[in-house]
C-alpha cells in the first residue's frame, strides 16, 4: 500500500482511517502492512503524536 509522504497529508490520511476503520494504530498498521515506527516518527516532524485515549494523532 503506497501512503502519502508529505506528513500534513499522511497525518489527514492516518486519521481518517482511524477515525473511519480502525479502533487502534496497531491494528491499522498490521491490517495496512505499515511501518508503525515511520508513520510516527514522520508525524512527529510536524508536532503530532498519537493519543491512544482519543485515537487519533494530536
Amino acid at each position: 500500500m503506497t501512503i502519502p509522504n508529505d506528513p500534513v497529508m499522511l497525518l489527514s490520511y492516518i486519521n481518517t482511517q482511524l477515525r473511519d476503520y480502525y479502533s487502534n494504530l496497531d491494528i491499522l498498521c498490521e491490517e495496512l502492512e505499515l511501518s508503525k515506527d515511520f508513520i510516527i516518527e514522520t508525524l512527529k516532524t510536524i508536532d503530532y503524536e498519537y493519543n491512544l485515549t482519543q485515537n487519533q494523532f494530536v
